[in-house]
Order: structure tokens, then C-alpha cells, then sequence
């Protein structure tokens, strides 16, 4: 495999290691590792990479993977050799899922690493593996594929973007949950995989035909179900939405620590400084999240609060109570040469201003511009810069219609407890304001 020459690049695809996209501060090289993980060393390396190579900034995306920012065309190949030699990527030709497969954050899916304990019906890790693999053997997969392995225990994923998902229900079975809200099983987990694989195979033999179908929500009900000879069922009950940073104890008394970066990213040095405490507590093993941040595993619990405590002091999230959380941000102008505003500054100020309400569950988009790559799905506020301001989008998605555009200044002043805005977000969802 070769790294791509620049005459390769086009804005709107997925942007790969081998394949990098172009913005506004050089170019985007994301890194796909594999399974998630990270050990605290290849973590250290990768911060040296971005520092030598790129502009120091790195990035976790929502689909668990790293991106750095600032990358010369002429370093690019070098950065390439680096990192494939380093086996820092998981690289595959073509264009095909580049994370087909997402789970817990507190699972290691590495042979021989379970995870922690924390009351899965099924052995996600395992099942993962497998589909992944398996998937991988797949021709005609849309780039953004996604699909969600939940082992059924306390990390429940429903609030993760996928096409399909797997889910325990019960110790040793497995329902398939698919778009327009169609369940199918419960089904043992080997049935589950080969369920799942005929669905992918049936979804990528009809694209060539309909290039209109970039996802399965694409496709209508009645094409589903064509393509899964598996009974009807019900959804799974509802599970409490996880914590997202924190400590997490498992059954057994060993414990996590999961922290996550504001908007997704931040400098170098606070990842390698990240590295350095996790490789001091003991830990073999980083995960990134779909959070857009990090999950060091198996620790002790005095070393997992040590973690906690280190990253709070270099800035980043450590509770799940922290408002950030609740905010969605792209890199916005400079570093992205179609946005129309500094979305990621802006979000911060947006932040402090409504973090009641983000407290209470509001979520927050601030994009750039009407792509929202951050978050290309609905928030109770979006915010979509356009003209030096914003289109103010209440419930919705970037590219739904808006109620108003306005600069920062006059959206925080109706932002103001009392002020018609903030009082339209308290009330809905009975928000406290």
C-alpha cells in the first residue's frame, strides 16, 4: 500500500491514514488502531508523531479514532512508514468501514486481555473479533458502516450512532437491532454473526444499483427484512445511560478510569503526559471511547484515581457531570477551510453559558458549517455557522430548517435565564433553568 498523492484528494469522503483529507490547516490523517487500544507506549509515540510531523493537535473522533491535525503533504509519507512500521494503524485497501465494530470502552478486545466485569450477557470482546473480521472480508460496505456490539451489562451503548446493533439480552443470547426500530432474535451468539454477515452481504450487494443507499437506515423496512430470516422481537428494556468519564469498579475490585477530551481534542503534550501517568499506574492497555476520549483498564484503585486526578489537572473531562460532555464541536475556522466560524472557541463560551442545562441532559451542536461532521444527526440546539454567525436549529439537525441566525453575542444574551430561548430548552424536557 502507498500513501495517497495529493492530485488523490477529495473533500467528503472518510479520511484515512493511507488517505488523508485536505483542510484548512494541512492535512487530516486519521488513525483507525486496532480494536480501540492502545498501549500507554504507542500512545507516547503517536504524540511524538503528531509534534514531529503535524501541528501538535490530535483529535478522538465519536467512531474511536485518533486524528492529527497539520500534516505537510511532504511529511506525509514518512509519517505513513512510521506508523505502519510501528503497527500504530489497522490499514486496509480501499474504502470500506475504517471501524466497523463498536464496543464497551471497558473491554480489551485483544486476545487474551478480557476486560473488566461489568454483568454482560455475552462475551462481547469475542463476538466483536469475530464480525469485525468477518466484515472486513465484505466488498461494497459504505466507509461509514457502524455497527454496535453491547454485551448487555451496565455500559449500555444505545445513545452510540450505528446501522446495526447487537445486543445481550440474556446470558447466551443476542438480539439484532436494525433502523425504523425492527428487533430481531434472540439468537446464540455464533447465530447472531451469521445473521448480522447476511444482512451486511445483502445491504452490499443491492448498493451498486442504488447508490442512493449510503446507509442501512437507507434502505426501507420491507428491504430489511428481506434480507434477515430471523423471527420479530421485542426491543430490549431500557438500561440507565452509562457514566462517560469517571472511575468504574468492577465485580472483582479492579477498576478503570476514563476521562475524555473537551470537543474531542487537545495539544500533544497533554496526551503523552496522559501516556506517562497511565504506563506509572500500571496499565497495559488505553481504549479509546466513543466519547472522544480515553479508558485506561485494569488498574488498582488507587492508581485509577492517581489517573483520574493527573488529568483533571491537565484540563481534561473526569466526571460525567461535566457540561462539556454534553457539547458536540467541530475544529471550525481556522483549522477546517469550509467553516464559517470558530465553532470549537465558541462552544466553550457556550458551554459555561448553558451549563444548567447541559447538566440536565440539554445537548449542544456547534458546527462550522451545514456539513456537522462532529454530529451529523438532530441536538436540542444546533448551532450552524453561517455568514460570522449562526443558524439556530431547535431539535434538529445542521441541515434542518432554522429558527434564526445571529452572532455569539446576541444568542448568548437570549440565552440568559428568562430570556425566550434558554426558556424554550429549560421546559421541554422539564430542565431545570
Amino acid at each position: 500500500m502507498t500513501a495517497a498523492s495529493p492530485a488523490s484528494l477529495r473533500r467528503g469522503w472518510c479520511p484515512s491514514t493511507l488517505r488523508p483529507m485536505e483542510t484548512g490547516d494541512g492535512w487530516l490523517v486519521r488513525l483507525h488502531p486496532p480494536q480501540a487500544c492502545l498501549t500507554p507506549p504507542q500512545l507516547i509515540a503517536i504524540t511524538a508523531l503528531a509534534e514531529r510531523f503535524g501541528n501538535g493537535l490530535i483529535e478522538i473522533t465519536a467512531r474511536a479514532n485518533l486524528q492529527l491535525r497539520g500534516i505537510s503533504a511532504a511529511a506525509h509519507p514518512e509519517l505513513v512508514a512510521a506508523l505502519l512500521r510501528e503497527r500504530l494503524v489497522d490499514e486496509v485497501a480501499g474504502e470500506g468501514p475504517q471501524r466497523l465494530v463498536l464496543t464497551s470502552p471497558l473491554l480489551d478486545e485483544r486476545p487474551g486481555f478480557p476486560g473488566l466485569d461489568f454483568g454482560d450477557c455475552v462475551d462481547a470482546a469475542a463476538l466483536a473479533r469475530e464480525l469485525a473480521a468477518a466484515g472486513r472480508e465484505l466488498a461494497g460496505l459504505p466507509p461509514k458502516c457502524a455497527i454496535v456490539v453491547d454485551g448487555g451489562g451496565a455500559m449500555a451503548l444505545d445513545g452510540v450512532a450505528a446501522d446495526l446493533r447487537l445486543v445481550g439480552v440474556a446470558p447466551g443470547l443476542v438480539s439484532l437491532g436494525l433502523p425504523h426500530g425492527l428487533w430481531y432474535g434472540p439468537l446464540a451468539p455464533d447465530s447472531a454473526l451469521t445473521a448480522a454477515l447476511a444482512l451486511l452481504r445483502g445491504f452490499a450487494a443491492m448498493r451498486p444499483d442504488r447508490p442512493e443507499l449510503r446507509r442501512l437506515r437507507d434502505c426501507t423496512p420491507a428491504n430489511l427484512a428481506a434480507m434477515i430470516a430471523t423471527p420479530r422481537c421485542a426491543a430490549p428494556a431500557p438500561r440507565p445511560a452509562p457514566a462517560r468519564a469517571g472511575l468504574f469498579t468492577a465485580a472483582d475490585g479492579r477498576c478503570a478510569a476514563m476521562v475524555a477530551l473537551p470537543f474531542g481534542r487537545c495539544g500533544a503534550g497533554v496526551l503523552r503526559r496522559l501516556g506517562e501517568a497511565a504506563a506509572a499506574g500500571g496499565a497495559k492497555t488505553l481504549r479509546l471511547t466513543p466519547w472522544r476520549g480515553l479508558s485506561c483498564l485494569d488498574l488498582e484503585r488507587a492508581a485509577a484515581l492517581r489517573f483520574l486526578a493527573q488529568a483533571e489537572e491537565l484540563g481534561l473531562i473526569v466526571a460525567d457531570g461535566d457540561p462539556r460532555l454534553g457539547v458536540q464541536a467541530c475544529a471550525g475556522r481556522p483549522a477546517c477551510a469550509r467553516a464559517q466560524s470558530d465553532s470549537m472557541a465558541d462552544a466553550a463560551v457556550l458551554a459555561e453559558r448553558l451549563a444548567p442545562l447541559l447538566a440536565a441532559g440539554l445537548s449542544l451542536h456547534v458546527s462550522g458549517c451545514i456539513k456537522g461532521c462532529a454530529h451529523p444527526g438532530p441536538a436540542d440546539l444546533t448551532l450552524v455557522g453561517a455568514e460570522g454567525g449562526y443558524d439556530l436549529v431547535v431539535g434538529g439537525a445542521p441541515r434542518d430548517e432554522a429558527l434564526a441566525r445571529l452572532d455569539l453575542a446576541a444568542i448568548l444574551a437570549r440565552l440568559q435565564p428568562g430570556q425566550d430561548l434558554y426558556s424554550r430548552l429549560a421546559r421541554p424536557s422539564g430542565r431545570m433553568p
